[in-house]
């Protein structure tokens, strides 16, 4: 009889602990999908359910390589975006429960629609597939993708006809480009390298591969003192120029309640980031040095326009000539010049 009164409470204890368990588990599935919609900021805290914080010994947060048991959302620890995390827990009984969950961090202040007006329109070449655009002077390199189409061409801003015409091989699909002192640096989409060429003649110097890191080469711009690159994630990389196949460091983007994949084309211009959203019609300002996205552009009307209903015809070209931005697509037959109220 006595064994089957301690049976009995054993049985009892682990149903109790059973229910326990699958309650915290339950309660935190439900806090994390509920938090993950509306997101935290930095310096907000995790107020976890009481059926995980009334039952745990400690609470840790897994994230990469890194642990802390500091709920408090940390810049030191988090990143701007989507984190993908595991919560650890070590209950008053002695169990360990693990729950992934992601943990999105968006920016405090809400992204400003930044005002511009259409000064002037000039050609552009509507069999052109443009990765890459940017303007020196009244010069235009651009950099055409596509499969046995690819191409670097430099052209006078207003004419029709290229002044050089760098053909690519067959097997190269072309990417962003951008401008160092006489050099021209180009990435390709999924050959994993990248190339230098003289900016004057368009003839190749050399070619680099791209850091592990980076799935695919999509953006690429200078802004002084690194190459930054996109790849069509939510990451700007910042490769040493020197060697662009080191990663210096890697900045998230996002803005007050979302997070910004598919980064593209880019352009620096005093001291921050303009990138395209690939099938989006808006180009975001962005501070390098903290990932926020300060203001947005929204040009639909101008897609609309030059989209002919393609769907691949879309917004992929940023520049600047002085203070004015230069805006241009794929297949478009204008380059739009913009005065930023």
């Amino acid at each position: 009889m006595r064994l089957k009164v301690i049976a009995g409470f054993i049985a009892f204890f682990l149903l109790v602990s059973c229910n326990n368990k699958e309650k915290m588990l339950d309660s935190l599935a439900d806090y994390n999908n509920e938090r993950e919609t509306r997101g935290y900021h930095f310096g907000d805290r995790l107020e976890l359910p009481k059926e995980v914080s009334e039952y745990a010994e400690s609470i840790t947060i897994s994230f990469n390589d890194k642990e802390t048991t500091n709920l408090t959302i940390d810049p030191k620890f988090f990143t701007l975006g989507d984190n993908k995390v595991v919560f650890i827990i070590k209950t008053k009984n002695g169990e360990t429960l693990s729950q992934d969950a992601t943990i999105n961090v968006f920016t405090k202040n809400k992204e400003k629609e930044i005002p511009y007006q259409i000064i002037a329109d000039y050609p552009h070449n509507p069999d052109n597939f443009i990765e890459g655009f940017l303007v020196e002077g009244n010069t235009v390199y651009e950099s055409d993708g596509l499969d046995n189409a690819s191409q670097l061409i430099k052209y006078t801003l207003g004419a029709t006809v290229p002044t050089i015409i760098k053909k690519q091989p067959a097997n190269v699909f072309s990417e962003g480009c951008t401008i160092v002192g006489d050099k021209v640096y180009q990435l390709t989409y999924r050959n994993k390298i990248g190339f230098i060429y003289d900016k004057n003649t368009l003839e190749k110097l050399s070619e680099f591969p791209l850091p592990n890191i980076i799935g695919e080469g999509w953006g690429l711009t200078y802004d002084g003192e690194n190459l930054v690159a996109t790849d069509g994630s939510k990451n700007l990389y910042f490769l040493d120029v020197n060697d662009p196949s080191k990663v210096v460091k890697i900045v998230p983007v996002a803005g007050n309640t979302e997070t910004y994949e598919n980064l593209n084309e880019l352009e620096y211009h005093k001291g921050f980031i303009y990138s395209n959203v690939w099938h989006k019609p808006i180009i975001l300002k962005i501070n390098p040095a903290t990932g926020e996205v300060v203001g947005k552009f929204d040009f639909t009307k101008l897609t609309n326009e030059n989209n002919e209903g393609n769907s691949e015809y879309v917004l992929n070209g940023i520049a600047f000539k002085g203070d004015n931005m230069l805006i241009t697509g794929k297949n478009w037959k204008k380059i739009y010049e913009i005065v930023i109220k």
